[in-house]
């Protein structure tokens, strides 16, 4: 699995690379599908926008976006999500062939 940890507008210091990695690097455990994340930073008049893109296997994408002043809680927040639509997804995966619906008419 790769992490790319990239910047537009702004120079990452390191703690902030090695503890979206960290967090990045956890993901695999809700899903072990995923090929490559990608964490992308953006800096705009005092906020920061972090966006995390995980792509797994069969060409399956998952994208996680937040806003605000701190860097180290967006991490935290794109973690949340993408750990809900992942758990999602493969709870989704393994019962695929969901409930059965009653039929209809047939009533006691």
């Amino acid at each position: 699995m790769q992490i790319r940890i990239t910047g537009r507008h702004v120079d990452l210091s390191d703690d902030v690379r090695a503890y979206a990695e960290d967090k990045a690097g956890k993901l695999p455990r809700f899903y072990d599908r995923i090929h490559d994340i990608e964490v992308v930073f953006d800096h705009e008049s005092e906020q920061f926008t972090a966006e995390m893109i995980v792509r797994a296997d069969r060409k399956h994408t998952f994208v996680a976006s937040e806003t605000g002043p701190d860097s180290f809680a967006l991490i935290d927040l794109i973690v949340e999500k993408l750990q809900h639509q992942l758990t999602k997804h493969k709870e989704k995966s393994r019962n695929h062939k969901g409930e059965v619906k009653p039929e209809l008419g047939t009533e006691d």
